[in-house]
C-alpha cells in the first residue's frame, strides 16, 4: 500500500481596516470561533491558519480569549500560523521595502504574541509576480501558498501539482504549494462524500499531497453557509468522513510546513503573473469581461479545463487603471511611504501607511471593497494621519509632479493643515482634498460607471454545485446567477471637485442627477495651462483653457476660494454655467452672486456577496449661474 495522502487544511481569516465592529464581532461568533473549536475538538488537526493583522488588532481589543486559544493550539503543534503582509496588502502592489516591512511585522507579532516561528506565507488574494520570490526569500519565507491555476497558466499539467515546487528570482529560492481549486469548490459547498471520494482518487493515483487553503468566511460568513455548515450538519459529517479516511490510512493531516519539507519535490517552477480565476476576470474592463464570459460559456467546463493555459483574465494591477479612485489611493500611499522614509520614518506615520496598504478598498469583484465608502474612507483616514505627522510645522507649499503616473503632471498643494491634488490635464479638477483636522478626503467619491455584471444575464451554476443536487451555492454561484432588472445611471465624465459645464436651460434637476443630459460644453477633459503663485498665507493656481479661466486660492488652513471668468458671448442664450462639486459629504457653499444649487446623492449599484446593493457614494453640489454673466465665484 502507498503512504497516506498528505492533506493540508488551511484557513485564511480576514477583516479589512475600517470594517464595522459589529461585522467583526458577528464573524468571530459565527465563523472564526466555531470552525476552530469544532475542528480541533474533533481531533481534526494539525490545521494551517492565517489571521490578518487588522483582525488580530481588533481581537486584541475585543476577544483576547480567542487569541489565547489560538496560542495554545500553536504551542501544542496542532496549528501552524502563517505569515503574510501584516495589514493584508497585495504584496505585488507595494514598494519592495514596504513588502519586507509588512512581512517582518507579521513575523514579529506572531513571535511576540504566540511565541511560535512562522515560515509559510499566505499570499494575499494569491496575487503573484515572478520577482516576489527574491523578496519572500529575503523576508525569511520558506514556502508560499499559490493556486494551482498559477501553475496551469504557466504550462504545467494538473497531475504534476500534488507535490511541492521551488522557484527563484535574482538567485533567491522560495518554495511553492499549489492550492487545489477542486477542493476550494468542494469544501464546504458539496456533500462531504464528494471530498472523501476525491481524496481517495488522488491517493489511488499515487499522489502525495492535497492542499486546501481558502477563506474561513465560507464556513458561516457567506450567505447561506451558516445554516449549511452548522445547521444542516455539513461540518459534523465532513469531520466524520475525514476521521474515517485517516483511520483507514487514506489521508494524513499535515501542516503546510511539514508537507513542504517531507513530500518529495516536484522540481523547479517559474510562474507568470497570476491570481485566482475570478480575480483575473474582475480585473478586466467590462467589455473584456463580457467577452471572456462568452468564451467560457462556449467552451463549457471540459474544454475550459483543457484550455486553462490560454483562457484567462487580466492582472490585478489593472484595477488601478480601471478605477482612477483606486489609483489615487495607491499613488498617494506610495508617495507618502517615500516621504516617510526620507524623513526618518516617524513610527506613527509608518504605522498609518501600513494600514493604508490593506487591499480590500483597492479593487472590486463580488466583494464590494472599492464600492464600500467606509473602507475607502478608512484608507484615506490612515493616509491623512500619516501626512499630518509628516507635514508637522510645514509651511504652505506646492509641487508639480506626475503623482498618478499617467504621464501628465499634477499640482500637489500642502501645508501642516491640508493636502490637495489638482489635475490641470483634466480641466483643473481637484482630485483629492484632505483636511487633517477631520482626517477625511473631501474628494473621496466614486464615479458611477457601467460594470459588466449590470448587463450579463444569469449563467448556469451547475459547474460548481447548486442546491439541486445536494450541495449549496458558493459566492461565485450567487455571482453568476444575479441580474439587475434596470440599468443604473452612468456618469459621462469622471467625478471630482470642480468639473465645469455649460448646460441648456431645458435640463432638469432630475435628469442632471441621473445623468440623462448632454452638456453644451464641458471642461472635464480639457487640458489647462496652470500658473502658480505662492505667498506666505495663500497659494493661487490660475488655470486657463477653452475660454475658461479658473482661479483657485487655498489659504494655509485649507479654505478654498474659486473665481471663474468665461467668454459669455460664445455661450448660447439661456445657457447655464454649472460647476459640479462631487463631495464625500454635504457642505455649505458661499456663492457670488447668490444662485440656486442643485443637490443630489451620488448612488451606485454594485454587486456584493449578498447580491446587488445600492450605496450612497457622496453628494453632488452644482451651483447654476446664467452664462451671460461671464464671471462668478464660490467659497468652499
Amino acid at each position: 500500500m502507498t503512504a497516506p495522502l498528505r492533506f493540508v487544511f488551511g484557513l485564511h481569516l480576514h477583516q479589512p481596516v475600517g470594517n464595522f465592529d459589529h461585522v467583526m464581532a458577528d464573524h468571530v461568533r459565527d465563523v472564526y470561533r466555531p470552525i476552530i473549536e469544532r475542528t480541533t475538538a474533533a481531533g481534526f488537526f494539525p490545521l494551517t491558519l492565517h489571521v490578518s493583522g487588522p483582525l488580530l488588532e481588533w481581537l486584541e481589543h475585543h476577544d483576547t480569549a480567542w487569541l489565547d486559544m489560538i496560542g495554545r493550539l500553536a504551542a501544542d503543534g496542532r496549528l501552524e500560523l502563517l505569515l503574510a503582509g501584516f495589514d493584508e496588502p497585495i504584496l505585488a502592489s507595494l514598494p519592495r521595502l514596504d513588502r519586507l516591512e509588512q512581512i517582518a511585522r507579521m513575523r514579529e507579532y506572531l513571535k511576540r504574541r504566540f511565541s511560535v516561528p512562522a515560515t509559510g506565507l499566505w499570499l494575499t488574494e494569491r496575487v503573484w509576480q515572478p520577482e516576489l520570490a527574491a523578496d519572500l526569500a529575503e523576508a525569511g519565507v520558506e514556502y508560499a501558498l499559490v493556486d494551482d491555476r498559477h501553475f496551469l497558466v504557466s504550462g504545467f499539467q494538473r497531475d504534476a501539482l500534488h507535490r511541492p515546487h521551488h522557484t527563484e528570482s535574482d538567485g533567491r529560492r522560495v518554495g511553492l504549494l499549489a492550492i487545489d481549486e477542486r477542493l476550494r469548490y468542494l469544501i464546504p459547498f458539496r456533500p462531504p462524500e464528494e471530498t472523501a471520494s476525491y481524496l481517495r482518487e488522488l491517493r489511488a493515483q499515487g499522489h502525495g499531497l492535497a492542499v486546501l487553503a481558502d477563506d474561513g468566511e465560507k464556513f458561516g460568513g457567506w450567505p447561506g453557509t451558516k445554516d449549511w455548515v452548522y445547521g444542516s450538519g455539513w461540518l459534523d459529517a465532513f469531520l466524520q468522513a475525514m476521521e474515517q479516511l485517516t483511520s483507514a490510512g487514506v489521508i494524513q493531516l499535515s501542516t503546510g510546513q511539514a508537507a513542504f519539507r517531507q513530500v518529495p519535490s516536484g522540481g523547479l517552477a517559474y510562474l507568470g503573473t497570476a491570481s485566482y480565476r475570478e480575480m483575473e476576470k474582475w480585473a478586466l474592463p467590462p467589455e473584456a469581461q463580457r467577452n471572456l464570459t462568452t468564451l467560457e460559456d462556449e467552451l463549457g467546463p471540459t474544454d475550459l479545463e483543457a484550455s486553462a493555459s490560454f483562457v484567462r483574465g487580466g492582472h490585478w494591477h489593472h484595477f488601478l487603471v480601471k478605477y482612477p479612485e483606486s489609483n489615487r489611493m495607491h499613488k498617494m500611499m506610495t508617495a507618502l511611504s517615500t516621504l516617510s522614509r526620507a524623513r526618518g520614518d516617524p513610527p506613527e506615520a509608518r504605522r498609518a501607511i501600513g494600514r493604508a496598504q490593506c487591499n480590500d478598498a483597492y479593487w472590486h469583484g463580488v466583494f464590494g471593497g472599492l464600492y464600500l465608502p467606509h473602507l475607502r474612507n478608512a484608507i484615506w483616514r490612515q493616509l491623512a494621519l500619516a501626512e499630518r505627522v509628516l507635514r508637522q510645522r510645514e509651511p504652505l507649499a506646492y509641487e508639480e509632479l506626475d503623482l498618478d503616473y499617467d504621464g501628465y503632471p499634477e499640482l500637489w498643494i500642502h501645508s501642516a493643515q491640508f493636502s490637495a491634488v489638482i489635475s490641470p490635464q483634466r480641466g483643473g479638477a481637484i482630485e483629492t482634498f484632505t483636511r487633517f483636522s477631520d482626517l477625511s478626503n473631501l474628494a473621496d467619491v466614486l464615479t458611477r460607471r457601467r460594470e459588466s455584471y449590470h448587463e450579463i444575464p444569469p449563467q448556469s451554476t451547475q459547474g460548481h454545485g447548486q442546491g439541486k443536487d445536494g450541495g449549496t451555492a458558493s459566492i461565485h454561484d450567487i455571482e453568476r446567477g444575479s441580474r439587475l432588472t434596470a440599468l443604473p445611471p452612468v456618469d459621462a465624465e469622471p467625478r471630482a471637485i470642480l468639473v465645469e459645464r455649460l448646460l441648456g436651460a431645458d435640463v432638469s434637476a432630475d435628469d442632471y442627477a441621473n445623468a440623462r443630459y448632454k452638456a453644451i460644453q464641458s471642461w472635464a477633459a480639457v487640458p489647462m495651462s496652470a500658473r502658480v503663485s505662492l505667498k506666505d498665507d495663500a497659494v493661487t493656481v490660475l488655470l486657463q483653457g477653452n475660454d475658461l479661466e479658473k482661479r483657485l486660492t487655498f489659504d494655509v488652513g485649507g479654505c478654498l476660494d474659486v473665481a471663474y471668468a468665461w467668454n459669455a458671448a460664445a455661450a448660447p442664450p439661456h445657457a447655464v454655467f454649472a460647476p459640479e462639486l462631487s463631495l464625500a459629504r454635504d457642505v455649505s457653499l458661499r456663492l457670488q452672486p447668490d444662485t440656486e444649487v442643485w443637490r443630489s446623492q451620488i448612488t451606485t449599484v454594485a454587486r456584493s456577496e449578498r447580491g446587488f446593493e445600492e450605496t450612497v457614494q457622496g453628494f453632488s453640489l452644482t451651483p447654476r449661474w446664467p452664462a451671460r454673466l461671464g464671471k462668478c465665484s464660490l467659497e468652499l
